[in-house]
């Protein structure tokens, strides 16, 4: 895996899985600008801190962006316990807008990768709505469809992830014939990160307790960050519209 001479965005930098992502990735050779809008604990050769559920906010983030970049990370998300409308706009929202804004700019041969999540999985009982609400062209678009089709708080994480999954397939077929850009996500199961007990609380402790007990361990956010660099190389240079599961084998518990 050899990222020498790319260019990396990686949004979420601050910590966890993006924290991860920017350091392994400027271990292989990379670039790394980090976005978040918390400050940045370590070494990266630019920074900008950015509010992704502000589309205004975004785009004044992609003015200072360069003209060239090689991979987009889209890791930066929120958990269940915050409002819904919050949700959408950091974890669909937003990652749709700053992806769109950027793809110009993405070289050919080129990579989105997207985080998602196990709890997306159920996207097939939703499909109609979710490839609706992909086909929206922008974020006013998709705020008013989603007034239109509101979603409950209680679900809002799953239901943004799995919109996310879609979205990314949708977007893997005309973006990688038309700009030669993958679009690839990966979903995490339970991961150490500083929002891991926000995920209890959204669950509930019945939820957690099943899960914990068809897996090994949550994952240290260094082993989903290897997935995603991965992906954002030339060694995944066909893989392009899978969602990569990255959970110690907890999806596969449903077999």
């Amino acid at each position: 895996m050899n990222l020498f001479g790319k260019t990396l965005v990686v949004t979420g930098v601050a910590s966890g899985i993006g924290g991860e992502v920017a350091r392994l990735a400027r271990f292989h050779g990379a670039r790394v600008i980090g976005v978040d809008r918390n400050p940045a604990a370590q070494s990266l050769d630019a920074f900008h801190q950015a509010d992704l559920a502000d589309p205004e906010a975004i785009d004044a983030l992609v003015a200072r962006l360069p003209e060239r970049i090689d991979a987009l990370a889209n890791i930066a998300g929120v958990p269940g316990t915050a409002p819904a409308a919050t949700v959408a706009r950091v974890n669909y929202l937003g990652v749709r807008h700053l992806s769109q804004a950027l793809l110009p700019r993405i070289a050919s041969g080129g990579s989105i990768v997207n985080v998602a999540s196990i709890l997306g999985a159920e996207w097939p009982d939703r499909l109609a709505l979710h490839r609706e609400l992909a086909e929206t062209p922008d974020f006013a678009a998709g705020e008013r469809w989603l007034d239109d089709h509101p979603v409950a708080r209680e679900t809002c994480y799953q239901y943004f992830k799995e919109a996310l999954i879609v979205w990314s397939a949708r977007r893997s077929q005309d973006w990688f014939a038309e700009h030669d850009v993958r679009v690839n996500s990966v979903a995490p199961g339970p991961v150490f990160t500083p929002i891991l007990d926000d995920f209890v609380t959204m669950l509930g402790e019945e939820r957690v307790q099943a899960d914990a007990a068809k897996m090994k361990r949550p994952a240290y956010a260094d082993e989903v960050a290897e997935a995603i660099v991965f992906l954002a190389s030339d060694a995944a240079r066909w893989i392009n519209g899978v969602n990569l599961p990255v959970d110690g084998g907890l999806a596969a518990t449903a077999i």
